[in-house]
């Protein structure tokens, strides 16, 4: 068992969370203005690092707020957990 720790609710398991995908994706200015494979590009192409690498979650059967968090794609453990909209904490290795 994972713990997250809600930074409303605190330390909870894991299965009250949900995983949203990369963090910081931003969205195209003018998406009418893409082409196929540029919009294409914009919704499916992510990163997949094996190391640190910045997530969305929502706490889904507590509070239902979103949060960032850096997770390790190597060993699972959280570094941090940040507000959304606020930058990446430089804590990358």
């Amino acid at each position: 068992m994972h713990l997250i720790a809600c930074p409303w609710c605190g330390p909870r398991d894991e299965a009250e969370f949900s995983y949203g995908g990369e963090a910081h994706i931003l969205r195209p200015e003018q998406p009418d203005a893409l082409d196929d494979a540029a919009f294409a590009n914009y919704l499916f192409m992510r990163g997949n690092p094996k190391g640190v690498h910045a997530e969305r979650w929502v706490h889904t059967v507590g509070c239902r707020r979103w949060f960032n968090a850096l997770r390790s794609t190597v060993t699972h453990e959280i570094t941090a957990i940040y507000p959304m909209g606020t930058p990446r904490p430089d804590r990358a290795p």
